[in-house]
């Protein structure tokens, strides 16, 4: 009698315990979850959001630029030097011929002749009394050959005038050279108008 009693009551309390054990693991599992999902959000990176650009003008934060018309330098009141750049540089009207000799080569060279010496120590006192100013080499060639010939023809002579006239104390940086090739070149022309083809015009960069 007595056996049976407590087999009934040990029966008893596993019933009314296993209920307490499932919800147990049960809450166990839901916080695991939530646990894990609150660390892969909080890993994962947000999208930027895309700045407004009138928030973008000042350097750094609280920096405001309200730039109006007035505020721009004009008429030469920007600090910059007021002379051509880039291919407006070359143009014709930026620049000036007659000041100073040209210089002649013979056919397919790019060697000063000695008799063209003299031009050039002329160009480089001139260049001692102009401090400052810049000079364009512009090298030339007659018709006969290829354009890409010429072209690197024109590049070797205007070196070798720029080389010359560094020797004679013209600072480098003032000298600047330009190929122009047959480009002015008169096609089919006489032997007097090749030989004024093949030169090196030493130009005046207009300030």
């Amino acid at each position: 009698m007595f056996l049976r009693r407590l087999t009934a009551l040990r029966i008893k309390r596993t019933l009314s315990t296993k209920p307490y054990f499932s919800m147990n693991k049960l809450s166990k599992f839901v916080c695991f979850i939530l646990i894990g999902a609150s660390v892969l959000l909080a890993g994962c990176p947000k999208k930027p959001k895309r700045p407004d650009p009138g928030q973008t003008l000042g350097m750094g934060p609280g920096d405001n630029i309200n730039l109006q018309t007035s505020d721009v330098p004009t008429d030469g009141q920007s600090g910059l030097e007021n002379k051509p750049e880039g291919p407006d540089r070359y143009k014709e009207e930026n620049l000036e011929r007659g000041v100073l000799p040209t210089v002649y080569f013979d056919f397919d060279r790019s060697g000063i002749k000695a008799s063209e010496r003299v031009k050039l120590e002329q160009a480089a006192k001139w260049c001692t009394e102009n401090k400052g100013r810049q000079l364009l080499l512009e090298g030339h060639c007659d018709w006969r050959g290829t354009a890409e010939y010429n072209l690197g023809l024109g590049d070797r002579r205007s070196n070798a005038v720029k080389e010359y006239l560094a020797k004679l104390g013209v600072e480098v940086v003032r000298l600047e050279v330009l190929s122009k090739g047959d480009l002015d070149a008169k096609e089919n022309a006489s032997g007097a108008e090749m030989t004024n083809d093949r030169r090196v015009e030493i130009v005046l960069i207009k300030q």
